[in-house]
C-alpha cells in the first residue's frame, strides 16, 4: 500500500517521522527538507506508478511455477518445456503491458 509515509521515505530515505492524520512530525527536524506540496506530488507519482504496474502483479500471480520449467529442462522434456512457455505466453496475452 502506498501511503504518505511511503512518499516521505521515497524523498528522504533516512527520515524519522510520524504521520498522524495530515500532520507530519519530524523527529529530526534537520531531515525535514521537503514541503507538503512535494510530499503530495511524490504520493501522486508513486500511486500512478503502482497503478501502471498492475499488469505485473496480475501476471506474477498466474504464471506457472518456475520449478515446472526447470523440471522440463532436467528431464529434457521438450513437450513439457513448450507447455510451460505456452502457459507464460497466455498469461502475457491475458494481461498485456500497457
Amino acid at each position: 500500500m502506498i501511503t504518505k509515509i511511503t512518499a516521505i521515505l521515497s524523498l528522504v530515505p533516512d527520515a524519522e517521522v510520524t504521520v498522524r492524520g495530515e500532520d507530519v512530525i519530524w523527529h529530526k527536524p534537520e531531515n525535514a527538507p521537503v514541503t507538503e506540496t512535494q510530499i503530495q506530488a511524490e504520493l501522486t507519482r508513486l500511486l500512478t506508478e503502482f497503478d501502471n504496474n498492475e499488469y505485473q502483479r496480475l501476471r506474477a500471480a498466474e504464471y506457472p511455477p518456475v520449478a515446472d520449467f526447470l523440471d522440463a529442462i532436467v528431464k529434457g522434456d521438450d513437450i513439457q518445456k513448450q507447455a510451460y512457455i505456452d502457459a507464460c505466453l497466455a498469461v502475457k496475452a491475458k494481461y498485456p503491458k500497457p
